[in-house]
């Protein structure tokens, strides 16, 4: 049985008291009286519980991680039957084997002590002789002890566990608004991207930028939730104001044709826009070096420069109707996916026609960072299924290629085909040749 001075123990360094005894706070006094209402553990309540209840709190209480790490120290040295009615959970560890498990001084140790005290989490039972010991009956039972009452923190038990729950609310709602303004940040993002790739410029949209990219920074450094929900609330704001004023820009002349683009799918709500249309059958006709039809009704149609189609090429009076999964500048559906094989996740058939990889390049497209309204430029520049051809031409290139983003580099693709200067079937026939070389090297 060890034994402990109560007297020096517990005595902050410089504390003078006349009766040689601890010096007594307001605090102190409060932590008794809640101490004195321990009536044990209800049934089937393990002393554990308590342990665990005071942990998750403790952060939201403010206690410090040594706190923390003495109270479970102490708890280390209790019995499940200290917990019973009638008893008391008292320790009586000596200060030297407490100053070595905790790592601390004697100055430090009677701080740490004096400091549970005041905060309500432990009191001090002295002994007549100032001295800390205790001992037990045979069946494990407390009979006299004096040192650490842990009485208080079972007392408190139902307040830590209503902290810790309040806590827990609050970190969950701090993620939820985080993840809001991630989204706010990215959609705004997105919008400058795009406002950028079709050439829209001016100080609102640098305004716009900086305002929420210093409101993101001062969110990073706030901890509570209702000043986190203002903030949030503000970029939210920025982003459905760029939203608008994008949507304000980008209002084209041409709506029907858009409307022709972008239309309800019939089939699941997760399918990609579908394109109703009359096929040509003249394939030569739809080339981005001839007059391209856009419109279901020819109410939207761009004159671009025509060149001499190559020998073979040419539209005679007994040429067959190109069917849906027949060559378009000489390529093949088939041929265009082995080109470029990121087009295939996104196919319906195995065996795809043109209006599939029209179809599947819409979605291709959230890849590359090509915007809605850019993909309906391109449409409108070079036909749906030139657009196709050089969406995936841009899908086969690597991330190195690009001087600025995927986007940015389709962005002068549609740029050089309204302009007339724009030659995808010169680049079709190169990437063709390039995929046929090896095999016709192996053959020699």
């Amino acid at each position: 049985m060890q034994t402990e001075s109560a007297f020096g123990a517990s005595r902050p360094s410089g504390a003078k008291c006349p009766s040689g005894l601890r010096k007594l706070s307001l605090a102190m006094l409060n932590t008794e009286r809640v101490g004195e209402a321990f009536g044990g553990l209800p049934d089937k309540t393990l002393p554990g519980r308590v342990l665990a209840a005071f942990k998750a709190a403790a952060p939201a209480l403010g206690y410090s991680g040594r706190v923390v790490h003495a109270v479970d120290w102490l708890f280390g040295f209790t019995q499940a039957q200290d917990w019973t009615e009638g008893s008391r959970p008292i320790v009586w560890p000596s200060a030297a084997l407490q100053q070595q498990a905790l790592g601390v001084g004697a100055t430090q140790a009677k701080a740490l002590n004096r400091h549970m005290v005041e905060l309500g989490l432990v009191t001090m039972k002295d002994s007549p002789n100032g001295k800390r010991y205790g001992r037990r009956d045979p069946q494990g039972r407390i009979v006299e002890a004096y040192g650490f009452d842990l009485s208080p923190l079972a007392v408190r038990m139902a307040e830590f566990q209503a902290v810790a729950e309040k806590a827990r609310v609050e970190r969950e709602e701090m993620r939820r608004l985080r993840r809001r303004a991630t989204i706010a940040m990215r959609g705004l993002a997105q919008v400058l991207e795009t406002a950028a790739e079709i050439g829209l410029a001016g100080p609102e949209w640098g305004r716009l930028s900086q305002e929420a990219h210093a409101l993101a920074r001062v969110l990073k450094r706030i901890e509570r939730a209702d000043e986190l929900a203002l903030g949030v609330a503000g970029l939210e704001r920025r982003h459905a104001e760029a939203k608008k004023r994008l949507a304000d820009a980008t209002v084209h002349p041409q709506e029907a044709y858009y409307e022709t683009v972008d239309s309800d799918p019939k089939g699941p709500v997760n399918r990609p826009h579908q394109y109703n249309y009359k096929l040509n059958p003249d394939p030569y006709q739809d080339t981005v070096v001839a007059l391209n039809e856009c419109g279901a009704g020819g109410e939207a149609r761009t004159s671009l420069q025509p060149s001499v189609p190559p020998e073979g090429f040419r539209k005679g009076p007994d040429r067959p109707a190109r069917k849906d999964s027949g060559p378009v500048m000489r390529l093949t559906t088939d041929e265009l996916v082995r080109l470029a094989p990121r087009l295939r996740p996104y196919l319906r058939s195995p065996s795809p026609t043109w209006p599939d990889i029209v179809e599947a390049a819409d979605w291709l497209r959230h890849d590359l960072g090509v915007s809605k309204p850019l993909w309906g430029e391109a449409c409108l520049a070079m036909g749906r299924e030139q657009a196709a051809i050089a969406l995936a031409i841009v899908s086969m290139k690597p991330e190195e290629h690009f001087t600025s983003t995927p986007g940015g580099y389709f962005n002068g693709m549609v740029t050089r085909a309204r302009a007339g200067t724009l030659n995808l079937a010169r680049t079709i026939w190169g990437l063709k040749d390039s995929k046929s070389s090896p095999r016709r090297s192996r053959g020699h």
